[in-house]
């Protein structure tokens, strides 16, 4: 899963050498909302986007704070990100793929949370939301997704990446749905894209995220 770069080789995840910490459920926002799974992804976000209306979202890591801001003419992906940012998903994640001149990726973790959460709404998947004015530029926030086995091109609501190479990639627009970009924090952006890595692009140090919904 992932986005491919052109064609150097492919995108890979892995899920060791994270460490794991406990984070507290907030259980009540768990229990108002256990009803989504994968049969029910779209009507579930269309009513959850009503009620939730923010676009705002900030990501905090050790090198510095990026601002992203949530398209709304791709609603069930802002809708999506949102709700997973409300339940704390991403806040057990990493920044698990740093492809210098390309994306940062993150999203996954081996955590007992990220992985009960993932499996608590059935690893749901969500039909692109591919537009015309959505395109891969520099800090176009989009979501990753599987190659094989996926000719109708859905998209993971867990795991994104953020474009970090200033020219773009123009070659996944129409691969994957671009539904945000950084407003702010371009300069975190590429602190952590300047990072070492060790063999298939991971960090060599575990690069936390907190996502925080603004408004």
């Amino acid at each position: 899963m992932g986005c491919q770069e052109e064609p150097k080789h492919q995108p890979i995840i892995k899920t060791e050498k994270i460490q794991k910490k406990e984070i507290k459920k907030p259980e009540s926002i768990q229990k108002k909302w256990d009803s989504l799974n994968r049969n029910n992804v779209a009507a579930f976000f269309t009513e959850y986007g009503k009620q939730n209306k923010e676009t705002n979202v900030l990501i905090s890591t050790k090198f510095g704070e990026i601002k992203l801001r949530l398209y709304n003419d791709t609603p069930i992906h802002r809708a999506s990100f949102i709700f997973l940012s409300k339940i704390n998903y991403f806040n057990t994640t990493v920044f698990y793929r740093i492809a210098k001149g390309f994306v940062i990726q993150g999203g996954n973790s081996d955590e007992s949370y990220t992985q009960a959460q993932r499996n608590k709404y059935d690893n749901y998947l969500m039909e692109p939301e591919f537009r015309s004015n959505r395109k891969h530029k520099y800090g176009a926030l989009a979501a990753a997704r599987d190659y094989e086995n996926n000719p109708n091109k859905l998209s993971s609501p867990f795991e994104f990446y953020i474009v970090q190479s200033k020219k773009g990639a123009h070659h996944l627009n129409n691969e994957h749905t671009v539904f945000g970009e950084v407003v702010s924090g371009f300069s975190a952006l590429d602190k952590i894209a300047q990072v070492e890595v060790g063999p298939d692009e991971w960090p060599l140090i575990d690069i936390d995220m907190k996502v925080e919904v603004l408004d």
